[in-house]
């Protein structure tokens, strides 16, 4: 097995704490060269007469600070965590944060992107912070979404709800088994309609081509009829235990959907339970 790369994008707070954490015990088993990433936007040291003198000596000092930072978070995580099979890489971008996060892509090959997103309290209540919903939705890279309150449990149980409106390219469920394959997980297949409403042409085709996909896995297809998209996935969460909720990314209104939007009721899964998001 080639050694995997996974890009852990950090602000040195408790939350990206606990998404490193995630990924450490999630890829025990795997040859895992991590990738740690701050970005630095810059730009606002170095904006404005008063401090225009200034801004270049800022802009090194705060260099300096970030670089004993990461080294820090390195001697942390292998105080911590010693596994074999892990090594750690440290970087800084100094550009705007996806920008940062393309350029670690292509520069490292990442097969995964894992971060930590402070849930519904960060951002207009919606259920993710900004940075976690950039990159989902504007970079074309796996990625691992952990919540705050996310604890690592061993995912015995992944759930993918689908409409079964796109169909799946070849890296969406290469994904989605590597994942599965991990810790010999379950899939869960969910599909969520209005009553009586039957599949389309489609539809059904895009279902077919899915089960003909996952044939190795263990896995199993399920049938949700109610038009509360958000609650029927609650509950599914809690009935078959799920660790994992993985959507694929292009499939847009039905991800804002799950994902995006800003709800009265809580919906527990949104703030404890990861995301995988799938891009072709």
């Amino acid at each position: 097995m080639n050694v995997m790369n996974v890009l852990i994008p950090t602000d040195f707070s408790d939350n990206s704490w606990n998404a490193i954490e995630y990924a450490i015990s999630l890829l025990k088993e795997v040859r895992v060269t991590f990738h740690l990433l701050h970005v630095n936007n810059t730009t606002s040291t170095e904006m404005g007469p008063e401090i225009q003198g200034s801004g270049i000596v800022l802009a090194t000092q705060d260099k300096i600070t970030v670089t004993t930072q990461l080294q820090e978070l390195k001697n942390r995580i292998l105080t911590q965590y010693y596994f074999n099979e892990h090594s750690y890489k440290t970087s800084i971008e100094y550009t705007s944060f996806i920008k940062g996060v393309r350029t670690q892509i292509t520069k490292n090959e990442i097969d995964l992107i894992i971060m930590g997103t402070k849930g519904a309290s960060g951002i207009k209540k919606y259920t993710l912070g900004s940075n976690a919903g950039d990159v989902i939705t504007k970079v074309k890279c796996p990625v691992l979404v952990i919540p705050e309150n996310s604890q690592f449990e061993e995912p015995k149980h992944i759930a993918f709800p689908t409409d079964f409106n796109l169909l799946y390219k070849e890296r969406i469920v290469k994904t989605l088994k590597n994942v599965t394959q991990l810790h010999h997980s379950f899939l869960h297949v969910v599909h969520v309609r209005g009553k009586n409403v039957p599949l389309t042409e489609v539809q059904e085709k895009n279902k077919n081509f899915l089960k003909d996909s996952l044939e190795e896995i263990q896995h199993k297809f399920y049938t949700c009829n109610t038009s509360d998209l958000e609650e029927a996935i609650q509950k599914f969460v809690e009935k078959k235990q799920i660790n994992i909720i993985a959507m694929v990314a292009k499939n847009l209104n039905f991800f804002q959907r799950i994902l995006f939007r800003p709800t009265v009721k809580k919906m527990s899964y949104q703030t404890e339970v990861p995301f995988l998001v799938l891009h072709e």
